[in-house]
């Protein structure tokens, strides 16, 4: 995508490009880490976390410039895909506003400093091995970052700090030191020798550092005020400046329960035909997962190709279950266990780590090890889009992010895979498929009141523990990242139903021309642009933009 030489806007289009290109190059060093799989993003070489006074002082000063330069922009006369990207920078741009200057992880919630710290050596063990020397040694230098991080947060969050979020990186701390040293010392034979003769001294002075953290913390908590909500003006500027979704915290409310109860009823009505039908069974083993997974990824290819639905390029690596790592295994809670490789590693296969199948797994977990066809159709589906997305030829579209439109085409993903046939020769995982569609729906009902405050942490753990239903130990651990997060859980269905409104205006305005391969292709080419501005693109209509801009201006939308 470009604009010939010479072309009206052309030096506009110059310098959008240059600002995104000068922001994306900033949001690497600077974009905190969180447990979520897709914002993981490459980082510089000689990089290590930076979370001081100065550093945040130096980031809201380059924010602003950042602003004045995107501001001094007119994108009024240009061509629609340049106007998409203008807003797409917009978007990334409000992000950073919403994390520095409205959410505040960095200084209201002790968790966010696990992310920075355990998180970011998390991260760097994502990718299988082969660890080469350079890989080695990021991995050290993020580890003799921890103790000055935590230095660092301990004068973020004075004053500031809220005890729910607080409570539960008290418990988390408990056993991270330990957790650490673990893993390391099941690292250190994958390292080559420079690094692992490093990695004891700076994995011990991180652990030591872990525990100084927590017994601060402890001594803070009875001056900590509670409540975790970030209220109704802050959340609805998430959604029409950041997410760029053309609707109301109300809205939202209405479209994940009405979903919710259409997901109920589609699962009833599954369970009644499947009624005396034999359970799922488990996998047999690790093996037999893994061996199982590569067969079905590529007969997954086979049908979407042989129904039209979806091109998967020659080029295009792999999605893989691999054994998880006994480097990762005692780090798993901080996040998502995959690596869905990155802008720079196209030529590398996505993995999704996997534990031994067992009745004991969570959630997500267990589906994989019934029928690994329910983690492609969404996890794999994400590094389809993921790897598309980053081989775009336009930069700007390569390193957005934003997750209403990722894990919308993952959700979506699945129920068109359901309604094309793909489960049919297996009644058990169609009920597995509505069971997720329950949870998805249900993210939306938690996520906005938690927002809102109308929900605390054990409320909405119990909401998805009993709702979907799910175990709880996924319920809590889901209701603590959706509060630290918001704005995430209800990326999925709210993405979903933008998606597929998208698609019955593409059919309709398109007649026979209609195609569904051609409009997938160009959803999962596009997939890090927000729904809303791939619509616009795609047919021209901008009824959801102007919606978007009366909402960002103050105005109301009344209708559900």
């Amino acid at each position: 995508m470009g604009e010939p030489t010479g072309a009206p806007g052309d030096e506009g289009f110059h310098a959008l490009d240059a600002l995104g290109r000068d922001f994306w190059a900033w949001r690497a060093v600077h974009q905190p880490f969180t447990g979520d799989d897709i914002p993981r993003i490459d980082r510089p070489a000689e990089w290590a976390p930076d979370w001081s006074p100065a550093s945040i002082a130096a980031q809201r000063a380059a924010l602003a410039a950042f602003e004045r330069r995107w501001r001094a922009l007119d994108p009024s006369d240009w061509p629609i895909p340049r106007q998409v990207d203008y807003r797409l920078v917009g978007s990334a741009l409000a992000r950073g506003r919403w994390e520095l200057e409205i959410l505040r992880t960095w200084q209201r919630n002790p968790l966010f400093y696990l992310d920075q710290t355990l998180g970011a050596v998390f991260d760097r063990l994502l990718q299988p091995p082969p660890f080469d020397r350079t890989r080695g040694e990021e991995i050290v230098r993020r580890l003799e970052s921890i103790p000055r991080t935590l230095q660092d947060a301990r004068a973020n969050l004075v004053g500031h700090a809220v005890a729910p979020f607080a409570r539960l990186a008290l418990e988390r701390l408990a056993e991270a030191p330990t957790r650490l040293r673990a893993a390391l010392r099941a690292l250190a034979p994958y390292l080559p020798s420079e690094s692992a003769a490093r990695l004891g001294p700076a994995g011990e002075a991180a652990s030591e550092a872990l525990e100084g953290f927590r017994a601060w913390l402890a001594e803070q908590l009875p001056t900590l005020v509670d409540g975790t909500a970030i209220g109704r003006d802050a959340y609805a500027f998430f959604l029409t400046h950041v997410a760029l979704m053309p609707f109301t915290p109300e809205q939202l409310l209405a479209r994940g329960r009405q979903e919710w109860e259409r997901a109920v009823a589609f699962e009833a009505y599954e369970q009644q035909r499947n009624a005396g039908l034999p359970p799922l069974a488990l996998l047999l083993d690790q093996e037999a997962e893994m061996r199982r997974e590569a067969e079905d990824e590529l007969a997954v290819r086979r049908f979407c190709e042989a129904r039209d639905l979806l091109t998967f390029p020659a080029w295009l690596r792999h999605y893989r279950f691999r054994p998880l790592p006994p480097y990762l295994e005692p780090l798993a809670f901080l996040g998502v266990t995959d690596d869905l490789t990155s802008p720079t590693r196209l030529d590398q296969d996505g993995t999704s780590y996997i534990a031994p199948p067992s009745p004991t797994l969570g959630y997500f977990a267990l589906a994989n090890a019934r029928d690994p066809r329910t983690g492609i159709a969404h996890e794999g589906m994400h590094y389809f889009q993921l790897a598309l997305s980053w081989a775009h030829e336009n930069p700007l579209r390569r390193h957005y992010y934003d997750s209403g439109a990722n894990e919308g085409i993952g959700f979506y993903a699945e129920e068109m895979l359901l309604q094309a046939g793909l489960f049919d020769d297996s009644p058990r995982t169609r009920e597995i498929i509505y069971s997720f569609m329950r949870l998805r729906a249900l993210r939306v009902e938690v996520d906005v009141r938690l927002a809102l405050g109308s929900f605390d942490l054990d409320e909405a753990a119990r909401e998805l523990a009993t709702m979907v239903p799910m175990d709880w130990e996924t319920a809590h651990h889901e209701a603590v990242f959706f509060a630290s997060s918001p704005g995430q859980a209800m990326t999925y269905q709210i993405g979903k139903l933008q998606l597929l409104k998208f698609l019955a205006d593409a059919r309709l305005a398109q007649g026979d021309g209609f195609r569904l391969r051609a409009f997938h292709d160009f959803v999962w080419k596009n997939g890090n642009v927000p729904i809303a501005l791939q619509r616009w693109e795609w047919l021209g209509l901008r009824d959801e933009i102007d919606t978007l801009d009366r909402l960002a201006s103050g105005g109301s939308e009344r209708h559900a």
